[in-house]
């Protein structure tokens, strides 16, 4: 859903004189409301507790505490009920820590505002401004509500956080004044926005709209309107416990009965019963999930990035499209001296230590001279930053000279000079600086002189710079008391050159871009900026569109339909409206794709929402984004994303390989549960073992599969299709394929001892010993998707050795501790037996490993 951009009614005109009186002011504040972002105000704690509690997956392991406790398993019920505890309690901490961050990286978004009131010119809080209020501006002001200009002198605005470009845009009056406000952005305009900055200037505005009322808050408002969609694994994993669970229930029942009538002997039917339930409950799953995404957003956190929304992290590793916006976040949203032209040579500045020829350095003394000495414009910053980088050692730099006057630029000339009394006090020093075509009129250029100067800003303006002339000139009065020429054409200037100003790119993005696109990751740059900015920013960053580049106007002259089929080619889109960018994200989304958009403005909110998987920007990044987000990058660093990407990749890759061994070691379980029944043999497996299997598969599952690294390839293939699944038919399979071959090896050692005599305990004892084994040679197999059991030995991961040395301590005080083996329904095996035992279970594991070794090399094929 678009924001609504239309605009409230104008309120009734105050006297330009006085402004609102103190009463109407305090009704409009009673019946409009503060000035004030409703978006801006953080979660409460219980609102918190409230989102966590009732995530599904955490609602499901509830639910199979509850039925053990029906089941009368009492010591299970708590075992899970206990861990449901400390899970909830990790993400109500992980969940108020992000809000408690949020709250840090809030910018002050009620900013004091000068107001005239019954006459009075006063300060007040920015969300005490009511419409119909007279506001006052000046230089480094932030706008506080959406307001109409009455009167300004050379001002520019930076609407940056609206409209996502960093230049400033020049404020003027209408005649006849406008009856509503516009969009932001474009030049020569009198509207001015909330949240907009001064950078230069003075002016006096009246207030149109306020709070939610204003551009600022109707994006806001669109955002509520946005559903959260939940991911596919959670769903998967929803669906697939809900389904498996019933049915165990059903069959444990059924099977509980049937034991009890065929043999008469009920306890040990209930008996039966709850053993099976227990082995077939699915109560790992949703416990990996929370797990796998909770640390998820941990290991998140230590690289910077901060999770909103925990199941984003997955759906990230699947993403198929990186929507990012240019300004702020593909570049670092200020301006920067890029290229220096001086005669008949151009100078690119690439780094704020780099040299500056000699020849050049008349440039920037100039145009130094000819800006404010500590601006707000961010081209007089730049150009501050680039001549103290640069000239610091040279006499080019005058800090000691006197200002004596100014002359402004204006609508008819769009220049600026500066004149500065000289060191000797015998004449002036003119500098001005301005748009090429003033600074070629005032230093009165020949038409061919014009066009050869129009050539070189030409060029300039195709690499998406920004060019501005730098002019000198030298005034010699009969005394320094004279009066100065009162216009700037009266002095005689001399061309200095051009400099070329860019917003640079972040250092990181090149290698970021070409990393996602290693990973099949279509990368598209959405911009409000110009055609030629768009192109060249695109190169930098190494940024390619098939299908040219598309603009705003020419998007509305599509219908969804024609545009969801031409933004199949296209990568870079500019002079782009906020609405449009959520109409490219929904599109996106229509053409099956998985959409990360990535932003740091206001403009940005409704898309970042509307994505997939938003991804704002902390510190440039607006309050309206970062809550619209499901991450938040709190070092602004680009290449975070592709770090997100592939733990979320990891992720993805870690839930299947736990689903495999979770399938492959439930198959022996349950069998060894059903078949003896089924065969009218004893009894294989009791509560006890099926909770010491647990201990093995459950720490398996949530901590050492979690801690595998991710794959060789993993950011060298394709993003998985958008209908893959962790209970795919080739996981299901593989799992399966591996539980039935364990499953087999057990039968027939259980069997074999049974045939052979050797007594009930101690057939249970050493096909428990297999189980045990085969567990763990299970987890080997399942670690990594492509590497051999060989190397499976050799990667490390600390949490793995402590699962295995606390199965095999566990198993061996079971086997030879004679007051555990009365507790588990052993009798000690003999040395020789044993080995016999731990043969057939590497027997086993070794088959299982080759197959999947040929199966590896017949897809490598």
């Amino acid at each position: 859903m678009s924001p609504n951009l239309a605009t409230p009614a104008l309120p009734s005109e105050p006297d330009s004189n006085s402004g609102l009186s103190a009463q109407a002011a305090a009704a409009l504040l009673a019946s409009d409301g503060y000035n004030e972002l409703p978006s801006a105000k953080p979660r409460r704690i219980w609102h918190i507790a409230l989102d966590v509690i009732k995530e599904p997956m955490l609602l499901l392991l509830i639910a199979c505490g509850a039925i053990y406790l029906l089941l009368g398993d009492t010591h299970e019920a708590l075992v899970l009920l206990v861990f449901v505890f400390v899970i909830i309690s990790i993400s109500f901490f992980q969940e108020h820590k992000s809000e408690r961050a949020l709250e840090a990286l809030r910018e002050l978004s009620s900013p004091r505002a000068l107001v005239l009131r019954d006459g009075v010119q006063q300060r007040v809080a920015g969300r005490e401004v009511v419409r119909g209020d007279l506001i006052l501006l000046s230089e480094g002001d932030r706008v506080p509500a959406d307001a109409i200009l009455l009167s300004c002198l050379n001002m520019t605005v930076d609407e940056s956080l609206l409209t996502g470009e960093s230049m400033p845009v020049n404020k003027a009056l209408l005649e006849p004044a406008p009856s509503k406000m516009e969009v932001a952005g474009g030049d020569d305009l009198p509207f001015i926005f909330s949240g907009s900055l001064v950078v230069q200037g003075k002016g006096m505005a009246r207030v149109i709209a306020t709070g939610s009322d204003s551009a600022i808050g109707r994006i806001g408002k669109a955002l509520f309107a946005l559903e959260q969609e939940p991911t596919r694994v959670q769903l998967e994993t929803t669906r697939v416990v809900k389904y498996v669970a019933s049915l165990s229930i059903g069959i444990a029942l059924l099977l509980a009965l049937w034991y009890g009538y065929s043999r008469g002997d009920w306890l040990a039917g209930i008996l039966v019963g709850i053993t099976f339930a227990m082995a077939l409950i699915p109560e790992e799953l949703p416990v990996v999930l929370t797990l796998f995404l909770g640390l998820g957003a941990w290991r998140l956190s230590q690289k910077n990035v901060l999770t909103r929304r925990v199941p984003a992290i997955e759906t990230l590793g699947a993403a198929t499209v990186l929507c990012v916006d240019k300004t702020g976040t593909l570049t670092q949203n200020k301006m920067a001296v890029a290229q220096v032209f001086c005669g008949d040579q151009y100078h690119h500045l690439g780094h704020a230590d780099q040299q500056l020829p000699e020849d050049f350095h008349e440039v920037l003394e100039y145009a130094i001279l000819a800006s404010h000495r500590d601006p707000y414009d961010p081209m007089e910053v730049a150009i501050l930053e680039a001549g103290i980088a640069t000239l610091k050692d040279t006499e080019h730099l005058h800090q000691s000279w006197n200002l004596v006057n100014e002359y402004p630029l204006s609508k008819e000339l769009l220049a600026m000079s500066r004149v500065w009394e000289s060191k000797d006090n015998q004449h002036y020093v003119i500098a001005t600086k301005g748009a090429p075509e003033a600074i070629a009129d005032l230093c009165h250029l020949t038409a061919i002189q014009c066009a050869k100067l129009m050539a070189e800003v030409n060029t300039l303006a195709a690499q998406g710079l920004r060019v501005l002339g730098v002019a000198k000139a030298i005034f010699k009065p009969r005394d320094l008391l004279g009066d100065l020429p009162p216009i700037q054409h009266d002095y005689d200037f001399e061309l200095v050159g051009l400099i070329g100003l860019a917003d640079p790119i972040r250092p990181a993005v090149p290698a970021a871009i070409r990393e996602c696109q290693s990973a099949g990751i279509r990368v598209i740059m959405i911009t409000g900026d110009y055609p030629a900015t768009a192109s060249s920013i695109a190169k930098l960053c190494g940024l390619l569109s098939a299908g040219g580049i598309m603009t705003g106007t020419e998007m509305s002259a599509l219908s969804d339909v024609q545009l969801q089929q031409k933004i199949q080619n296209i990568n870079i889109f500019c002079r782009v409206q906020p609405e449009q960018k959520l109409r490219l994200v929904n599109l996106l989304k229509s053409n099956q794709e998985i959409v990360a958009m990535t932003g740091d403005g206001v403009n940005d909110a409704p898309a970042l929402k509307a994505a997939h998987i938003g991804v704002a920007m902390g510190k440039r990044g607006s309050d309206v984004a970062r809550e619209s987000a499901a991450l938040v990058l709190l070092d602004d660093d680009f290449s975070s994303i592709v770090a997100a990407v592939k733990l979320g990749r990891r992720i993805f890759d870690n839930l299947r390989k736990t689903v495999s061994f979770i399938v492959a070691v439930h198959i022996p379980v349950i069998g060894m549960s059903l078949i003896p029944v089924m065969l009218d043999w004893p009894i294989f497996l009791m509560p006890v073992h099926i909770l010491v299997l647990q201990l093995i598969i459950d720490p398996t599952c949530s901590l050492v599969f979690e801690a595998e690294a991710e794959e060789d390839d993993l950011m060298q293939r394709g993003p998985r299709a958008t209908d893959a699944s962790i209970f795919d038919r080739t996981i299901l399979l593989k799992g399966a394929l591996q539980g039935l071959a364990l499953l087999a090896a057990v039968f027939a050692t259980y069997a074999t001892c049974l045939h052979l005599k050797l007594g009930e305990q101690q057939a249970r004892a050493l096909g428990f010993c297999v189980m045990v084994l085969g567990n763990i040679g299970l987890i080997f197999i399942n670690r990594s998707l492509s590497a051999s059991l060989r190397k499976a030995f050799s990667l490390p991961n600390p949490a793995l050795w402590w699962v295995v040395g606390a199965a095999l301590s566990i198993l061996s005080a079971a086997l030879f501790v004679p007051a555990l083996s009365s507790l588990f329904y052993f009798t000690q095996p003999s040395m020789l037996q044993l080995a016999i035992s731990i043969a057939i279970a590497g027997a086993c594991i070794a088959s299982i490993a080759l197959v999947k070794f040929l199966v590896s090399s017949m897809r490598t094929a």
